[in-house]
């Protein structure tokens, strides 16, 4: 184990119990300048947690690598929001649906935006395959819709909420949905989603890391990502402050929260973005967006029917107008295997819109 230690970074074995030992630091009262450390300890966490990622990716190989970053953030994500309604009760009863929003749209638009923007700028033009891609749009797209949009216009319930029986079997469905999407990805069409490899692609032809290396790495990954998720609730009330004092809603909290965990997907799908991996980049953001919502939604449900509390799955008309635009654009954008500098800044438009439109409702 000390051999595998020494082949990783020691920044990056040491940034994650550092990230735990800020988190204990917080018993004591060592007044605000103590939030500037926890602040550093985020930003190295999210650094580290990419770098550990990377490394049990490129052990494991396409698909697979892929869903080890994204499968992580969302179960402590889903964690998260679990925990915070089982504290906060009916009064959290759009927090689910919050986060999940904000989740997909920085998604779809801000990281795959900026993907393609930096991608393009580089190479001119990218290409991947249009058969996974369009399997994960799909996917997401019926998913999105049965979960924040249709709440609006069923009757049982009045207002944006399903019925126990209704959020059941929605659950369900996006359940059945996720998992099928998987096997899809991973075993029966494994090779709609690998990388088209160039002979210049230097991570792909590296030398992998040893199977210790990359378990010890998934171990670090694991407790960086534990951390980083709890810094950024450590700090959330410091958010909350700045944004009470700008006047913004309070929905803006939730975007820069979700901002924050999704930051290591963001960071390593601009890495491979950057290294003319494109369909790596497509991958795992669009994966991302997948477990998010297809593993949240069922654990949401759950202690929703349980405790008989009612359950905000609906957006407003305003997220509605957006979410489809966003879903369209996508869908036009990725639709030939190829893309340029154009749909990056489309996407990233979209993102500036919607930022704004939080703010300025």
């Amino acid at each position: 184990m000390i051999k595998s230690i020494r082949k990783l970074p020691f920044w990056t074995v040491a940034t994650p119990f550092i990230g735990c030992f800020l988190l204990f630091g917080q018993l004591f009262d060592f007044g605000e300048w103590y939030l500037i450390l926890l602040s550093i300890g985020l930003l190295f966490g999210v650094l580290a947690a990419v770098h550990h990622a990377e490394v049990v990716a490129h052990r494991v190989g396409e698909p697979f690598g892929t869903l080890v970053l994204a499968a992580a953030i969302t179960a402590i994500e889903v964690a998260l929001i679990v925990t915070l309604m089982l504290t906060g009760g009916e009064a959290a009863s759009s927090l689910a649906r919050d986060t999940i929003f904000a989740t997909v749209m920085i998604i779809l638009n801000g990281i795959v935006g900026l993907c393609l923007l930096v991608g393009g700028n580089r190479f001119g033009e990218q290409r991947f395959g249009m058969l996974g891609v369009n399997a994960s749009l799909s996917t997401l797209a019926a998913i999105v819709v049965l979960t924040l949009i249709l709440p609006n216009y069923t009757t049982t319930v009045a207002g944006p909420i399903y019925s126990s029986n209704q959020l059941a079997f929605v659950a369900l469905v996006s359940l059945v949905l996720y998992g099928t999407f998987l096997f899809v990805q991973t075993v029966r069409h494994r090779d709609y989603f690998l990388p088209q490899q160039g002979v210049s692609d230097e991570d792909i032809h590296a030398i992998p890391p040893t199977t210790k290396v990359a378990i010890l790495s998934a171990v670090l990954l694991i407790i960086g990502l534990i951390a980083v998720v709890l810094l950024a609730k450590s700090i959330s009330p410091v958010i909350e402050a700045g944004v009470a004092s700008i006047g913004a809603p309070a929905a803006l909290v939730g975007v820069i929260i979700a901002a924050i965990v999704l930051m290591p997907e963001g960071l390593a799908a601009l890495r491979a973005a950057k290294s003319n991996r494109l369909q790596t980049s497509l991958n795992l953001a669009l994966g991302s967006a997948l477990a998010s919502i297809g593993l949240s939604i069922p654990a949401v449900a759950i202690v929703s029917v349980l405790n008989g509390w009612p359950l905000m799955l609906g957006i407003d008309a305003k997220s509605t107008v957006l979410l489809v635009l966003t879903l369209i654009v996508s869908t036009l954008s990725l639709g030939n295997g190829r893309t340029t500098v154009l749909q990056g800044l489309v996407h990233l438009m979209i993102f500036a819109v919607y930022l704004f439109m939080t703010i300025f409702p």
